[in-house]
This record gives structure tokens, sequence and C-alpha cells, in this order.
């Protein structure tokens, strides 16, 4: 038995497939097995997997199911130690998963591992180095748009890893829950290292582990479907785990930042998708509420908000998104 199961999910994403796989099979580590989830490609997917690369295991659903159900498809299907998550539209170096794993063998305690995620188009830039939240229950990508300097080859506790390029302890996904598949894509990352802080487990980041991103290839930065879902799951996100009762004292604050990112998408940038997701949030909030009785607390509400990252000014919030603009373009 292989001691990763090596998720990668793709949706008409053929044109990545190659320099993805390729680089899988030719990593240092070689105890791993590979699971290909195809969500309803048209464009020849699964077809060129079985032709190309027979040693994947293929998944094919009919339709797409969304980033969430489909990672949780191969995690329930595989049964090895560690479970490895990569967007399709990435290609790994030759150390990438030793790199991973051997963080994870040298900390028990952890139960998730991020990497170094580097832009593909901007080598010299950090796309990630895993998940970063703070008080107003926002997340983003920690050292996004900065470069891969000495200070990026620090490893470090991190809030969360990427899903876009994460190895995660399976003993951990017993323990909490697999990606909660009503968020569909994005942010789900987010909410399983909120279940996974709330139970005790750490998150490390390996910055001996690099990836190169081709950021948002599949669904498209600052597009409306993506700015929907980002707007409903937020919501979700502090509904489900943000502790109370600090969540009270907090939530003028979560409230005005919200208002004020939710306002500016929609008179500087024209796109009522984030509102449209915020209200589709609200419309379920019941159910999202009802998810909080099922996380498995171990640590204190006030040592989790120690977890989280200060407030910091509205400019500075927008400031973490900037690089993100030249690669949309």
């Amino acid at each position: 038995m292989a001691r990763v199961d090596l998720i990668i999910l793709t949706w008409n994403g053929r044109r990545f497939l190659q320099p993805c796989l390729d680089s899988l099979f030719a990593q240092t580590c070689r105890d791993f097995q590979v699971w290909l989830v195809d969500n309803g490609s048209t464009d020849g997917s699964p077809d060129f997997v079985r032709a190309r690369y027979p040693q994947v295991r293929l998944i094919c659903n009919a339709q797409n199911v969304g980033f969430a159900a489909a990672n949780n498809q191969a995690i329930r299907a595989g049964d090895a130690e560690f479970v490895a998550t990569l967007n399709n539209d990435t290609t790994v170096d030759a150390n990438w998963l030793a790199a991973l794993v051997d963080t994870l063998d040298q900390h028990p305690q952890a139960g998730a591992a991020a990497s170094k995620m580097l832009f593909a188009d901007r080598p010299a830039m950090l796309n990630s180095a895993g998940i970063a939240v703070d008080r107003a229950g926002i997340a983003w990508d920690l050292r996004g748009g900065q470069p891969d300097d000495a200070a990026a080859d620090q490893p470090r506790p991190v809030f969360g890893a990427c899903a876009g390029a994460a190895l995660y302890r399976r003993a951990m996904l017993d323990d909490i829950g697999l990606f909660d598949e009503d968020f569909f894509a994005y942010l789900e990352d987010v909410d399983l290292a909120w279940r996974a802080q709330w139970a005790g487990w750490q998150a490390l980041y390996a910055p001996a582990a690099r990836v190169y991103h081709h950021h948002s290839a599949t669904g498209g930065e600052g597009s409306p479907f993506k700015s929907r879902l980002l707007g409903r799951n937020k919501v979700w996100l502090i509904a489900k785990n943000y502790p109370v009762p600090q969540v009270w004292l907090y939530l003028p604050l979560i409230a005005l930042y919200d208002a004020a990112s939710t306002a500016y998408a929609l008179f500087a940038r024209r796109d009522g998708s984030p509102l449209a997701g915020r209200i589709a949030a609200l419309r379920q909030l019941p159910a999202a509420l009802r998810k909080r009785r099922t996380i498995t607390r171990r640590v204190s509400g006030p040592e989790l908000m120690r977890r989280l990252e200060p407030l910091e000014p509205p400019w500075k919030v927008f400031g973490r998104y900037q690089h993100l603009r030249p690669a949309s373009r």
C-alpha cells in the first residue's frame, strides 16, 4: 500500500495535465498512488490520461460536482496514511512530495503541511505559504505577492494548508471530517483548517516543497462564478467556526469589513456577484449554524482567537490581493 494518496481534480484542464503528471512521476519520493477525478470534462481529459498514464486511477463524474465533493470521492476511495491534494494547473519540484512527507513524519502532532506555491508566470513571487485568517474572519494566502527570498525559506506554523498543494494526515481527516461539500469550491480548505485548529491539530509550512501554479486557471480570478462562491462561503466560514462568545465582540467589525469589501466590488468593479453570494449564504444560514454542533473542540475559544492574525486597516486588507490582478489579465 502506498503511503500517499495523491489527488488531482480536473475540469476541462487537459492542457495542464501532461506537465502536471510528468512532474509527479519524476518525484524522488515514489511511495504514492495518483488519483485523478474528472468533473465532467468535455475536452478529452479522461481518454488522454487512460492512454498516457495507465497507472493513474481515474474517477469520472458525469458533471461538475465541485472541488470539495470530488476530492472527497478520492479520499474515501483511498486508504493511504497521507492524502495530498494538488491543483491540475501546477507543476512540482522533484522533491516536493518528499519535503511534505518529511514534515509530517517529523511532527506527529501536525495534521497538514503547506507547500511553497509560486506563480508559474512569476516564479520569483509567492502565491501562497499557507493559509492565514484574521480576527475579521478574512482568509488569505500567507505571504502572497512577496518575493521568494530567505524569509520565505523559514518553516513555521500556519493556520492551515492551501488545498491547491497540501498534504494531510489521514488520521486528522478521520478525526475532523472531510471537505464541506456544500461549499462546492473555494474556502473549503479554510473551513477544514478551522476545524483542524479547533480539534488541536497543527499545520506547518514546508518551504522545500516547491510548486508552480497557474493561479485560478479553472475558475478565473475575479470571475462572477468565483466571486459569488467566495462571498457565500466566507459567511458560512464565520457562521460555522468563529468562537462564541468572541464572535459577538467582533461581529460589528466583521460586518464593517465585509460591507466595505462588498461595496468596493459593487461600485468600483460593477460586480454584484459577491453581494449575491452573501445573500445566498444568509438564506441558508440556519444549516451552516447547525454544523457548529458537529465540530470537535479540544482547544478553548480564547486559545483559537490567539491563532488568528490581528486586524489591519482596510487598505492593508485590500493590499493582500493586489498581486493577483496581473495574473488575471
